[in-house]
């Protein structure tokens, strides 16, 4: 396959650049649409029982969205009351609003300071997008209408508006990003190669991935809802593996060079030896993120199929349109000027250190690390609120007005539970008196619907006890519990009965793809020990920093005493398939070695030389990319962010020029073992060095 891809690119360079460039066009053209879609609503669970419930009392009920707007004035002024109910009386005209209650008659919509009031206003069930998008457009419009000398702000938000609006911000997010991390890419990338054409090509395959990162997003969005924070997750690591398997192949080729004049011929053989490298870590970074599939919830299993599909784009381009340009303008590129025992001596040195002090540098390194993912012990996840989002946006200046002006709680969606039909009064009594204030109301069909004051914040523990007591306390009876504390409880259950089996199923995957390219049973295995290590690591600093909120505010963030709902399985799942990346860039220059000369202890020396310099520079390009996405501020991003880049640079420093080594110098030969029954499957199917293709013969002029 590899042969048949580098014979496509320097036979018919322009025709695969022709082919990539409407790629491109489509990417950036219709994927761009996916910005329309976004959704904030995570924590969907099909299947559960509050989403069995919500579903019923849709069907039963199909109430209509609302937003909520929040003016802050002195609420008692004539003027200021005149202004809220002429906005009040021309809400109610707009179509497509069912209900607009007047604040000024309705208890709790009034802050008791005097300073702010409530407008809430309901939609009708059963809009269409259109309907629905124009009614929000005239209600915003109409509420930011409301001014005076005495109106000091008007912010709305809520419902399909915020994931307007949040929409709006992730697409202003994105371009920020790029803006910055493009640039500053470009530049380190010149000091790596000296040149522009060699630091310009990496930067061509980062927007194929770019564009294939939007256009897998809007295919995915005709099926299932896109998060609003998954546009930007695919975008960072559509950017950053680019880049990453660019870097890769470049060297290679820069390396081939050396020995090979003719451009084809270096073409070949980079694709030959380094392009199935590239093959081997896109397929380990997708089987990694195959565990999120495991898991029953729309979110995480869009996310594992949108980010695989990028990874697929991003190792298609590294294969075919980098080695079409190479063909095209390789010749310009000068090739590697240090010879193979003169480069890389500093991680030589490190890696003769580690092997030979492998005990020490294990009993110091290990221990330092575990206590770095101590606070994962203490981790806990929420579904968030309003201050998950940067200041900036209008849905957390709401949240802040509120929390401001009135009582704990206000705005809260209340526990709700269902009674079915057969449900007995005692029951129904029980349930009732868990907490003062229940409201009861019926439904068509013989259905109750029990609305229980969740006590404080939806995610908090009042709430989600509240759940548990009234599942405790129904019995046998048709009873379900729904509602935003429902959700949660769900959530987490989820998450505890799936992830051993996403781990299992991610652990058997890398394990037969490191087989298929070491011929090893062992060093799958310490391959995934070390790898755990610098997970745990990244992931105890992202609970310290986020949950805890040490040092929080120095990357614009706050503690927020739990973190995001889909945090934690996102950067497993990612951070894991990225550290596979190094440990496949480092293992296939071990095996060249090895091959060549015998000596497993000098193998490891010369392939941390030869794969120190890129794994280095692919880290600290991955770490940029990361930071420029930190930048747009949305907390889920900044979690996901830094556990990636920490994940990142923990693996391919501690564990990749420290921890590799030693290890492999403590199982000297064993590293390489495997049983003979599993010896003869490798030998027939695994893996082997893949000869150079010829380069084509070029036409003769005559």
């Amino acid at each position: 396959m590899l042969s048949t891809l580098a014979r496509a690119a320097t036979r018919r360079p322009l025709t695969v650049m022709l082919l990539w460039g409407l790629f491109l066009l489509l990417g950036f053209g219709l994927g761009t649409g996916v910005f329309g879609k976004l959704s904030d609503d995570v924590p969907d669970v099909p299947g559960t029982e509050s989403q069995v419930a919500a579903d019923h009392l849709d069907g039963l009920d199909p109430a209509g969205d609302s937003i909520t707007g929040v003016v802050e004035a002195a609420v008692a002024n004539p003027a200021v009351r005149g202004e809220v109910r002429r906005a009040v009386a021309d809400l109610r005209d707009v179509a497509g609003v069912a209900e607009v209650p007047d604040p000024y008659a309705t208890p709790g919509l009034v802050a008791e300071d005097g300073r702010a009031l409530i407008v809430s206003v309901t939609l009708e069930g059963g809009l269409g997008d259109d309907a629905e998008e124009s009614a929000v457009d005239q209600a915003s419009g109409r509420l930011h209408q409301i001014t005076g000398s005495e109106v000091s702000g008007v912010h709305v938000s809520g419902g399909p508006l915020l994931g307007q609006q949040l929409g709006e911000r992730a697409q202003e997010d994105v371009k920020n990003a790029e803006l910055i991390s493009l640039p500053v890419v470009l530049v380190l990338l010149l000091v790596v190669f000296g040149g522009l054409r060699a630091a310009g090509l990496p930067l061509l395959v980062a927007v194929a991935g770019i564009a294939g990162a939007f256009l897998a997003l809007f295919g995915f969005s005709r099926f299932t809802d896109i998060s609003v924070y998954a546009i930007q997750v695919t975008t960072m690591l559509g950017l950053g593996l680019a880049v990453d398997y660019a870097l890769l192949m470049l060297v290679r080729f820069r390396e081939e060079r050396r020995h090979t004049p003719d451009v084809a011929e270096a073409v070949h053989r980079t694709v030959a030896a380094a392009g199935r490298t590239v093959l081997f870590s896109g397929l380990t970074v997708a089987v990694s993120l195959a565990g999120l599939l495991v898991f029953p919830s729309t979110f995480l299993r869009s996310m594992g199929l949108a980010v695989a599909a990028v990874v697929v784009v991003d190792m298609l381009a590294a294969l075919t349109l980098l080695p079409a340009l190479l063909a095209r303008l390789g010749g310009r590129i000068p090739p590697a000027k240090a010879r193979p025992e003169e480069e890389g001596r500093l991680f030589a040195r490190l890696a003769r250190f580690a092997a030979r002090r492998r005990v020490a540098v294990l009993a110091v390194a290990v221990p330092a690390l575990l206590v770095v993912a101590l606070p994962v012990t203490g981790l806990t996840i929420n579904l968030g609120d309003a201050r998950q989002l940067p200041k900036s946006t209008e849905a957390r200046q709401l949240y802040d007005a509120v929390e401001a002006h009135f009582p704990p709680g206000t705005g809260v969606s209340p526990v709700t539970v269902v009674l079915r039909p057969g449900t007995d009064a005692a029951t129904a009594d029980r349930i009732r008196a868990l907490a003062p204030g229940t409201v009861d109301r019926d439904l068509t069909g013989g259905t109750r619907v029990l609305e229980l004051p969740a006590g404080g914040p939806a995610d908090g523990p009042v709430a989600t006890e509240l759940v548990e007591r009234v599942r405790d306390l129904r019995g046998d009876a048709p009873v379900q519990v729904t509602g935003a504390a429902a959700q949660l409880v769900d959530f987490r259950q989820m998450l505890a009965d799936r992830a051993p089996w996403a781990a299992l199923t991610v652990l058997a995957g890398i394990f037969v793809l490191l087989f298929a390219f070491t011929g090893s049973v062992l060093l799958p295995l310490r391959t995934v020990a070390t790898t755990l290590l610098s997970l745990g690591a990244a992931l105890g600093a992202v609970v310290w920093v986020f949950q805890d909120g040490h040092l929080a505010g120095l990357i614009g963030a706050e503690g927020l005493g739990a973190l995001s709902l889909t945090a934690p399985p996102l950067i497993i799942a990612i951070a894991f398939g990225l550290a596979m990346d190094y440990e496949l860039f480092i293992l296939a220059r071990m095996r060249e070695a090895r091959e060549r000369t015998g000596d497993d202890g000098e193998a490891v020396v010369t392939g941390l030389r030869r794969s120190g310099r890129v794994v280095t520079c692919a880290a600290l390009l991955l770490a940029v990319v990361f930071g420029a996405f930190m930048t747009g501020g949305f907390s889920p991003i900044l979690q996901i962010g830094l556990g990636l880049t920490l994940a990142v640079l923990i693996d391919a420093t501690v564990v990749r020029m420290l921890l590799v080594p030693a290890t492999m110098a403590l199982l000297g030969r064993r590293a390489w073992w495997a049983p003979k029954p599993l010896r003869r499957v490798h030998d027939r199917f695994g893996v082997r060095e893949e000869a150079a293709v010829p380069a084509p013969p070029r036409p003769v002029v005559r």
